[in-house]
């Protein structure tokens, strides 16, 4: 989630004056100042509203703000999601939310009118579509599983207005079995109000072989790299800040995954029993397939053999750079029938607002 850059300018101390304060409000031009003590913990917040009802009420300018602030507002922690958030706004009714770390140290402010604006990010993003879908026959037997329908749209039409509702508009379809069907489909993606570009595999390259058929003239900004039959609400642009804070070239989505043992496990050491646990819950986290890739990673890939991105990032560790994003937003894998039910259940709660 990409904050205000300038919320730091409507910063104030409690040892200000409402005269300063006042300054930093019209200055910062938020409409809102935050309140913090010597260690930026958030103290309170003063809006212009409460500017007005304090002169009106015989203050000064050399007064203090102690008691014009507002001591407890409602407050979002850094990792809350663009959708808490906003939705944090409107049964509060409130037009900004100071973002707090877990000490309380202000790191942000949010307003309902920022997220309102429409951002527009001209980073490249690659769909890969060129599977064959067995594990889904007979439905995908004359179709490309990104065109099964989820609800009453393809599952690649999805995953595109996603992007399109967080600001990217620039699209690669890699493509192999029965690509037609996809161009036809997509076309230039004039509908979408976007471009998309196709990359054909004669030969199934992998998910990162593709890479290399890209164009060269591709902008020196991250690519964002997703398979094309997977559902999310992950925040991207949140995704392409996290690459860039890391200073990363490279950065894979994960997600925790789970699964128990029905059995007692029993660890044998020398012949003796060491240890006995009841069905225990092994966690790890796996791939979600989703990247996010340097353009000097791409220039690695020569397109012409195949080869799959957990090989390729895995090579790359000896590099450094390759970094981990959690995901804990909603996310599926449609790669099986059950798992595409799933999905025709959930779009309809989840993507169809």
């Amino acid at each position: 989630m990409e904050m205000i850059k300038s919320w730091s300018k409507v910063l104030v101390k409690l040892t200000d004056n409402l005269g300063k304060t006042v300054q930093i409000l019209h200055d910062g031009g938020l409409r809102i100042v935050l309140v913090v003590d010597k260690d930026n913990k958030l103290q309170g917040t003063i809006t212009d509203g409460d500017i007005r009802r304090a002169l009106m009420n015989g203050r000064t300018m050399s007064s203090g703000i102690s008691d014009v602030m507002n001591k407890f507002p409602i407050t979002a922690n850094k990792i809350d999601s663009k959708e808490h958030i906003l939705s944090l706004m409107n049964k509060t009714s409130i037009l900004h939310i100071p973002i707090v770390d877990a000490a309380g140290v202000i790191c942000g402010l949010e307003t309902l009118q920022h997220f309102l604006e429409k951002p527009s990010y001209d980073n490249p993003v690659f769909l890969m579509a060129g599977g064959f879908g067995t594990r889904l026959h007979p439905l995908t037997k004359d179709i490309p599983k990104p065109l099964l329908k989820v609800g009453n749209k393809p599952i690649l039409e999805t995953i595109i207005h996603q992007f399109v509702d967080h600001g990217f508009h620039d699209f690669y379809i890699s493509t192999h079995f029965k690509s037609e069907l996809i161009r036809d489909y997509f076309k230039n993606g004039d509908q979408h109000g976007v471009s998309i570009r196709y990359i054909h595999e004669d030969t199934p390259l992998g998910t990162a072989g593709s890479l290399g058929l890209l164009p060269d003239n591709l902008p020196d900004l991250p690519i964002i790299i997703m398979n094309g039959d997977l559902l999310t609400k992950v925040d991207f642009k949140h995704l392409l800040d996290f690459h860039s804070d890391n200073n990363a070239d490279a950065t894979m989505c994960v997600r925790e995954y789970d699964f128990q043992v029905p059995y007692g496990v029993v660890a044998i050491d020398e012949g003796g029993i060491r240890e006995i646990k009841e069905k225990p819950i092994h966690k790890f986290f796996v791939n979600a397939g989703i990247y996010v890739l340097n353009k000097n990673l791409i220039n690695k890939v020569d397109g012409k053999s195949f080869l799959n991105m957990t090989d390729f990032l895995e090579k790359e560790l000896n590099y450094g750079g390759v970094n981990a994003f959690p995901i804990h937003e909603y996310w599926l894998d449609i790669g099986r029938i059950e798992e595409y039910e799933q999905a025709n259940q959930d779009v309809i709660t989840l993507f169809n607002k």
